[in-house]
C-alpha cells in the first residue's frame, strides 16, 4: 500500500468529511479509502476519526495528523518539482474544473492538443456551472467567466468577453422587442435565469447612459446549464445573457437576434484560477501558459455580430 497514496487519501477524507466523497474524488472505491484509514491509524496506534453511521470527525489525533499531512505532501510536491525542472519531463496529473460554455468551446478541445505536446502529463477535467471550492475540491486550476472572489487564490487574466442580450425571432414576434433593460421588466419579458446554489442571475449587470446598473429580471425557466438555457432561446423561450462567443453563429445565421441594444450587458472576463504554491510545479505552469495562449486564439476567431 502506497504511504504516499494514504496521505492523500486521509488529506481528502478530513477535508470532505466524508469517505464515500473522498473515494470518488481520488478515484477510488469506498472500501479501499476505508482501508488507507485504518492502516494509517494502525501504523500509529491512534485513532483519527471517530465514526458513527452519520458523520465522520477527527479526533485530536486526527487534527494534528492532518496538519503535519499536509506538510508531508507539500513537500513530496516540492520534490517532485524539483525532479521535474531536473528531467525537463513535467509529469503526473492536473485536476482542472471549467465552466461548461467555455470548456466545451475552449479548454476540453485543448486538452488533447496539450496531451500531445505533454504526453506525460495528465489533465482529469471537470465541467460544471456551480460554484466551485477550489480548495476544497482538490483542484490545481480553475477557469472562470466572472470576478475572483477568493483574495486566498491568485488569477491569471486571460480576455475580456463581450456579452449580449438575445431572443429568437419567434420570441420577439409573439413578446415584442424590448430596446432596453427597462423593457425587459415593463413588458413583462421572459428572462431565462442561470441559477445554481450561490448564483445571482437573478439580477443582469447592464450598461445604462448613467453607467453600469442591476435590473431585476425575472421568467419562467431556470438551468445550472448555460448551453440549456441557450437551447431554449433558440427554441423561443426567452431572453438569454450571453458571451459573445457562445453565440456569435446563432446570430450570425439569423437564429437569435440581438436585443434591448440601448443597455448591453457589462463585460465580463475569462481567467483562471490557481492556488500561489501550486505555480511552482511546472506541470501546472506549462498547462496555464498553454492554455492561456490557447483560449485566446480561439477567442480571435469569435467575430462580433453586427448589432
Amino acid at each position: 500500500m502506497s504511504y504516499v497514496g494514504s496521505i492523500k487519501t486521509y488529506i481528502r477524507v478530513y477535508e470532505l468529511g466524508n469517505m464515500s466523497a473522498a473515494a470518488r474524488d481520488q478515484r477510488i472505491s469506498p472500501a479501499v479509502a476505508s482501508s488507507r484509514i485504518a492502516e494509517l491509524e494502525r501504523q500509529m496506534g491512534v485513532r483519527l476519526f471517530n465514526r458513527t453511521t452519520r458523520s465522520l470527525q477527527p479526533t485530536q489525533h486526527g487534527k494534528v495528523f492532518y496538519e503535519g499531512a499536509l506538510k508531508i505532501l507539500e513537500a513530496i510536491n516540492q520534490a517532485e518539482s524539483a525532479v521535474a525542472n531536473i528531467s525537463k519531463q513535467p509529469r503526473g496529473s492536473i485536476f482542472v474544473a471549467a465552466p461548461l460554455g467555455v470548456g466545451r468551446r475552449f479548454i476540453a478541445p485543448g486538452v488533447p492538443l496539450f496531451k500531445e505536446k505533454y504526453p506525460s502529463i495528465n489533465v482529469r477535467l471537470r465541467m460544471s456551472d456551480r460554484k466551485i471550492d477550489l480548495t476544497g475540491e482538490g483542484l490545481d486550476v480553475a477557469f472562470i467567466l466572472g470576478p475572483l472572489e477568493d483574495s486566498n487564490l491568485r488569477l491569471r487574466s486571460i480576455a475580456e468577453c463581450e456579452r449580449v442580450l438575445c431572443a429568437s425571432p419567434s420570441y420577439i414576434e409573439r413578446k415584442g422587442f424590448p430596446n432596453s433593460g427597462s423593457d425587459l421588466i415593463t413588458q413583462n419579458h421572459d428572462c431565462l435565469m442561470h441559477r445554481f446554489p450561490g448564483s445571482l442571475e437573478f439580477r443582469w449587470m447592464l450598461q445604462t447612459s448613467d453607467g453600469p446598473r442591476l435590473f431585476d429580471i425575472s421568467g419562467p425557466f431556470e438551468s445550472d446549464d448555460g448551453d440549456v438555457l441557450t437551447d431554449w432561446a433558440l427554441d423561443g423561450r426567452g431572453i438569454i445573457n450571453k458571451p459573445v462567443f457562445e453565440v456569435a453563429r446563432y446570430i450570425d445565421e439569423g437564429s437569435l437576434v440581438v436585443v434591448a441594444p440601448d443597455t448591453p450587458p457589462t463585460k465580463t472576463f475569462l481567467s483562471c484560477l490557481y492556488p500561489h504554491k501550486r505555480l511552482q510545479d511546472p506541470k501546472i505552469r506549462l498547462f496555464i501558459d498553454f492554455m492561456v495562449q490557447h483560449c485566446k486564439a480561439e477567442l480571435a476567431k469569435t467575430v462580433k455580430p453586427a448589432i
